[in-house]
């Protein structure tokens, strides 16, 4: 049996399995990556992980279902690559207080007509690559971060900025981080994701809807605990309050979207 192929056959599932789930969920886990290191008692380990996550989140559009997922994946913590499924970044330069990283995602189209009557219609969204910048500067009190990114596959043509700060508390195998900030995004990007409704999707039942540009507050919790040297378990919970202008989309069904995600990992 050719064990190599079928090895490169999950870690490919598993990746795709990551990509497909970030078309649904926002999910801010990069920062994290400050606090990695090759401890043995780290929470957050240098290097490969192995392991599988549940997610479980709130569909954001009308006809969508709440979905629980389990699945199989990996993430890398390197001295300067970070890989999280569907995002990655590179730091360009870090130390003790600041890092500077180039990002990049790719995020999977999140509407399809055929899946849903409610959403009949409706153009279905593409997926696109998105490239940018961002920093941590870390502080007494707080790790402060800013990015911005940008579509460069010509998909939305849309921008997102992020400002956050995380709150870190290590103690020994325990990591708890609470933190909080906002999103901005562009008109395309919040119109082609976010529930924006062309006149040529418009309806008797679905008016048209712009979004506009959007501001939306956003707060998370992550945990992470080393059991030992080689496992490791993480609890991950995300709210994203949308901006009134994509709460008020005719196709949009609430206004918080919340993620939750739990998973387990084996570190060499």
């Amino acid at each position: 049996m050719n064990y190599p192929h079928k090895f490169k056959q999950l870690i490919i599932s598993a990746a795709l399995s990551c990509l497909a789930l970030s078309a649904h969920a926002e999910i801010n886990l990069g920062e994290v990556a400050m606090m990695a290191n090759d401890a043995e008692t780290s929470p957050i380990p240098q290097g490969l992980v192995v392991g599988g996550v549940s997610l479980a989140y709130n569909a954001r559009y009308e006809g969508q279902a709440n979905q629980v997922w389990l699945i199989p994946g990996f993430i890398y913590f390197g001295e300067q690559l970070m890989f999280l499924g569907d995002r990655a970044r590179y730091y360009l330069h870090k130390d003790q207080n600041l890092g500077v990283y180039a990002y990049g995602r790719v995020r999977v189209g999140n509407l399809n007509p055929a899946d849903t009557p409610e959403l009949a219609g409706m153009k279905k969204r593409q997926w696109q690559l998105e490239g940018g910048v961002g920093a941590n500067w870390i502080t007494p009190y707080a790790m402060i971060t800013a990015r911005v990114a940008s579509d460069i596959t010509g998909t939305s043509n849309g921008q997102e900025a992020l400002l956050w700060a995380d709150f870190p508390l290590v103690r020994d195998r325990l990591l708890i981080m609470p933190g909080m900030g906002v999103m901005w995004r562009s008109s395309n990007m919040a119109n082609y994701y976010f529930g924006g409704v062309s006149a040529a999707e418009a309806s008797a039942t679905r008016a048209q809807h712009d979004t506009g540009a959007t501001l939306s507050p956003m707060a998370a919790l992550i945990t992470s605990y080393r059991f030992n040297k080689n496992w490791l378990g993480m609890a991950v919970l995300n709210i994203e309050h949308f901006d009134a202008d994509i709460a008020n989309s005719p196709i949009v069904q609430h206004q918080n979207e919340f993620t939750f995600l739990a998973g387990v990992g084996y570190t060499w």
